[in-house]
């Protein structure tokens, strides 16, 4: 191609005639979020490993106490079994979250959100997206454990079942956002790891998750009934057996609203501040 006709096609070529199709809509809110989630549901498709560790341990832990403690624990494994599997559904769950904090400071750490911010989106899409796809991988660890449960012998009441799932994924959402607080102070995704075990397991184990708080001292039952994990693993059981612990149950959603209310503005705004 010359000069000249190169400079006939610059100057004497209307830029309109160029476009020859409308430019796509500006994504919404919902569908950006969306987007993001899903991206976090590929990262479970392309890596699976990432939920062995948090899935095997509660399981390992339902099979295993359930027939070394069992009978010396209530007399019957049966009877234990259904004590222990809402407790160490709830553990499963609770212990997922810490990914949430995990894969939002591995995105900032790999550069992924300067990219991210330069796009015309909702800036909080992928706080809230992250979120929404976590729904899913709680969701996928809860199946685990029901069938694991179901396997045992273990029986619920099925509307009692979807209920305490619905109340699990409230409180497991609600925590999320305090390990995506601490995902932006941390500088590494292993420090941000490091800090959930070492909160969540003394969490779960200084609960009644595993045994009745009356067998305790009573200094220790103290801190057991203070604890909002054994709140919602007795919410669990009462649930599952058909009953319905309206205490309980509004115990565990206000802590779930208090934790929101705290931790998700602190999150966005500490989000805002890294852009």
């Amino acid at each position: 191609m010359s000069a000249t006709t190169l400079t006939t096609l610059t100057q004497g070529t209307s830029p309109a005639a160029l476009i020859t199709t409308t430019r796509p809509p500006q994504p919404g809110r919902l569908a950006t979020a969306l987007t993001f989630g899903w991206r976090g549901l590929l990262k479970i498709k392309h890596v699976p490993e990432q939920l062995m560790d948090v899935v095997m341990i509660p399981v390992i832990f339902t099979v295993m106490l359930t027939y070394l403690f069992g009978g010396a624990m209530t007399g019957s494994t049966g009877d234990y079994l259904r004590y222990l599997l809402p407790g160490t559904l709830s553990m499963t769950v609770i212990l997922l979250t810490m990914y949430a904090g995990v894969s939002l400071n591995t995105d900032i750490s790999r550069g992924f959100f300067d990219r991210v911010r330069t796009l015309p989106i909702w800036r909080p899409a992928p706080v809230v997206g992250a979120l929404l796809g976590d729904i899913a991988r709680y969701l996928l660890a809860a199946s685990i454990v029901l069938g694991l449960g179901l396997l045992l012998g273990f029986r619920a009441d099925a509307s009692g079942v979807v209920v305490g799932v619905a109340l699990l994924l409230v409180f497991a959402l609600s925590l999320s956002w305090v390990w995506m607080t601490l995902g932006l102070t941390l500088r590494t995704p292993s420090a941000v790891m490091n800090a959930g075990f070492l909160v969540q397991f003394p969490l779960t184990m200084v609960s009644n998750v595993f045994v009745d708080p009356e067998t305790m001292p009573s200094w220790l039952q103290s801190i057991v009934e203070l604890n909002p994990v054994s709140h919602l693993a007795t919410a669990e059981r009462g649930l599952m057996a058909g009953q319905t612990p309206w205490h309980e149950i509004a115990w565990v959603l206000i802590a779930s609203a208090l934790m929101t209310a705290i931790f998700a503005p602190l999150t966005l705004t500490l989000y805002r501040k890294k852009q």
